[in-house]
């Protein structure tokens, strides 16, 4: 990881909304599969003071997340192979899969991973209810 930070002060409108970029961070990913690696870099603007620890942290707790929440969408869901297509329909989708995966999540009470919490939910009304009722 490579940090880079410059006064550009000078340059901005102190009443923009870039009124608080402090540093510019560059990230590069190296990934390999079956043999092939490929590398990406990624530029990032920052409120941050020049303290790359801080930088990478946030970056890799962001992708973490990231990662983890499509993950859950595309296994549980099986977002990826939705076929909704037209208009606003997709965007409705999906706010409707984000909503049932936070209230699958907080649903405590059934020790359960959240597709067998979706399939239970399905079989069984009063169970539906009650994470309903999270809402």
């Amino acid at each position: 990881m490579v940090f880079l930070e410059e006064c550009l002060e000078p340059r901005l409108n102190p009443d923009s909304i870039w009124s608080n970029f402090n540093s510019v961070g560059m990230v590069e990913s190296v990934r390999s599969f079956n043999g092939e690696t490929t590398v990406e870099t990624r530029y990032f603007i920052s409120s941050l003071e020049s303290d790359a620890k801080q930088f990478g942290n946030s970056i890799r707790s962001h992708w973490g997340i990231e990662n983890s929440l499509h993950w859950l969408l595309d296994v549980a869901l099986r977002e990826d192979d939705c076929r909704i297509r037209k208009d606003n329909a997709p965007h409705n989708f999906a706010i409707l899969r984000h909503i049932a995966v936070n209230l699958l999540t907080q649903e405590k009470r059934v020790k359960r991973g959240i597709k067998n919490k979706q399939f239970l939910a399905a079989m069984d009304n009063k169970y539906l209810l009650s994470i309903l009722a999270l809402a």
